[in-house]
């Protein structure tokens, strides 16, 4: 009976666990020069973005474009004429801004 108890709770630990180790979003965004901007997103625990939210913002919050990631990673698209940023949204804490000014050449 002691071995049977011991393995729920260590069973119950390793559970507690694994769903602790969250995966954090990442996603990062570069301007090749062209009028293009690329972003990458993932996860840091190497899991798929693919379909994840992408929104590309003005400074009122106002939505320019919207799209999501492809299976490869990627999210591009053409850079705004106005100041804008660009919202990686996977949900409630997963979500993360990137202000325009800091995608640079």
């Amino acid at each position: 009976m002691k071995k049977i108890t011991l393995n729920i709770v260590i069973s119950f630990g390793l559970l507690l666990s694994n769903s602790a180790m969250a995966h954090t979003p990442l996603c990062s965004c570069y301007d090749f020069g062209d009028g293009t901007i690329l972003c990458e997103g993932g996860f840091s625990d190497g899991s798929s973005a693919s379909g994840v939210d992408m929104s590309v913002l003005d400074v009122s919050g106002k939505e320019l474009l919207k799209g999501k990631i492809n299976e490869d990673g990627e999210f591009e698209f053409q850079k705004p004429s106005v100041d804008y940023k660009v919202q990686f949204n996977a949900g409630p804490g997963h979500t993360i801004e990137i202000d325009g000014k800091n995608i640079v050449e």
